[in-house]
């Protein structure tokens, strides 16, 4: 299923920031993993940063200490808040959440993208001077 969760896509200099937010839906509210997947042009989805309900947390690499994944439970709400911005970051970028039914997922396959079965329908972050 896909629909319109995320927010906070745009233009962005180099180096800057952006925070994307991503609504869950009532539907998935219990959730057992929420995951920010990008795409970049001519390349597969990669999975970026994902959080399970319970609070624990994966980056990919090419991420790690740049991006930070956050959740609003009050809010069904999970942010990516991403700091030094670069043009490698240019992608669109999806919100994909785990059903809680699916059960837990293992730290190693916490961003696998075929673990995830509600997906947002992207935005776009464009770096560029």
């Amino acid at each position: 299923q896909s629909q319109r969760v995320e927010s906070g896509g745009g233009l962005v200099q180099p180096g800057g920031s952006l925070n994307l937010s991503c609504v869950v839906p009532d539907e998935t509210s219990d959730y057992s993993a929420v995951g920010w997947f990008r795409q970049a042009p001519g390349t597969e989805r990669e999975g970026v940063a994902c959080i399970s309900g319970g609070g624990t947390i994966k980056y990919a690499d090419s991420v790690e200490g740049r991006f930070t994944i956050s959740k609003a439970d009050a809010k069904n709400t999970v942010f990516l808040q991403m700091n030094s911005l670069n043009v490698e970051d240019t992608a669109v970028y999806y919100c994909a959440v785990r059903s809680y039914n699916q059960g837990p997922l293992e730290l190693r396959r916490m961003c696998e993208e075929w673990q995830y079965d509600y997906w947002g329908q992207g935005t776009r972050i464009t770096v560029a001077s």
